[in-house]
């Protein structure tokens, strides 16, 4: 069973596109991908939105990202987020069980 976290961070005047940037030069995008029981770790830009940026990310199970919440990166990324003054929407999808 893995969960993925769509997030959404939408901003202005290229500031979601600067935080993804900020995110892989201060090597937290690595950081995160390196964590137990992470799956996916990505950014991707919509065409019709030029001030949203998608972070798709997919872990094992709830305890990888449980801890994950908990780790100093997380004070990293809201920092960021602060900064860049950015909104979220996030979905949350778990995969069917295998059969």
């Amino acid at each position: 069973m893995s969960i993925t976290v769509n997030i959404y961070y939408t901003g202005s005047n290229g500031s979601a596109r600067k935080f993804a940037e900020e995110m892989v030069a201060q090597g937290i995008v690595d950081a995160v991908r390196a964590e137990e029981g992470n799956e996916l770790y990505e950014y991707f830009f919509p065409m019709n939105d030029e001030e949203t940026v998608l972070l798709i990310d997919r872990w094992k199970d709830q305890t990888a990202i449980d801890i994950h919440h908990k780790s100093p990166m997380m004070e990293q990324i809201a920092a960021l987020r602060k900064k860049h003054n950015l909104r979220m929407r996030v979905e949350r999808y778990i995969d069917a069980p295998k059969q």
